[in-house]
């Protein structure tokens, strides 16, 4: 209980509350944005009445594409959403060997909790070495987030222990949708977090019943969720739309105490 400290409220509900990461003066000032020790600038309001009332907000790089590789300007950009949280994706293989080293200069970062998204695009590397490169992020990193169909032998990833978080997916892929499916990785993988795409869910079943039965299964393990809306036909992440933020509401109000990671630019409407 010394790193987290749980306070009860009246309705009888434990929040953890994220412990405050000290500036260090072994760590190098970031580019432009450390002022007084730690990285500062004003966030932009946002106006999804949803989003701006939930704390721990952050914004996924994999949104970025025009930046793609200039690690220290996505993080810039990620700060104008929040300094709460944010998720820095390597999502082609080619990427993650620069964000490794960005991250292992110790720049000076805001965020409370960080996460870092694995490739899932143009892999090359055996399987043991990327989780080998992947075990080389600092400890700053809180989770590393991986699709199940990336996993082909779990005993591979258990060197990431509990930073390794699995991530439900979408119809486009034949596995990784519904619990059952999930169920193995995590019997194989017992410190493995989870990360709900509550996107993903409710393109498998637009009730989100599957988002409910998901946390049902393996809330205990939640990390963080992915939020974002899905372009009809093609999959991709975009703005959460607002008829998707009604249709999230309820799955979004079981989860208030972990990090929100926007998969897309927030809302400007």
């Amino acid at each position: 209980m010394s790193e987290l400290r749980r306070v009860v409220h009246a309705a009888g509900r434990v929040r953890r509350r994220v412990p405050r990461r000290p500036p260090s003066a072994l760590q190098p000032a970031f580019p432009l944005l450390a002022l007084g020790g730690r990285l500062q600038t004003p966030t932009r309001p946002l106006r999804s009445a949803l989003l701006a009332m939930h704390h721990p907000l952050g914004a996924s790089t994999g949104y970025m594409d025009f930046s793609r590789g200039d690690w220290a300007g996505m993080v810039e950009r990620a700060v104008q959403v929040s300094t709460f949280a944010a998720e820095l994706s390597a999502l082609g293989e080619e990427e993650l060997p620069g964000l490794v080293a960005f991250l292992e200069g110790t720049p000076r970062l805001p965020f409370h909790y960080l996460s870092v998204h694995a490739p899932t695009k143009r892999r090359r590397l055996p399987e043991a070495q990327l989780v080998a490169l992947l075990d080389r992020l600092p400890a700053i990193v809180d989770a590393i987030v991986v699709h199940p169909d990336q996993i082909a032998a779990p005993e591979n990833w258990r060197p990431l222990g509990r930073r390794l978080v699995i991530e439900n997916m979408d119809p486009r892929k034949t596995q990784g949708q519904l619990p059952e499916h999930l169920a193995p990785l995590f019997a194989a993988l017992p410190d493995a977090g989870f990360c709900l795409d509550v996107a993903h869910a409710g393109a498998v079943a637009e009730d989100m019943s599957i988002a409910e039965r998901l946390l049902d299964a393996f809330g205990a393990r939640l990390r963080q969720l992915h939020v974002s809306s899905l372009r009809a036909g093609r999959g991709s992440h975009v703005s959460l739309y607002r008829r998707d933020e009604a249709r999230y509401a309820h799955v979004l109000a079981r989860c208030p105490d972990v990090p929100w990671i926007l998969e897309a630019p927030p809302p400007r409407r």
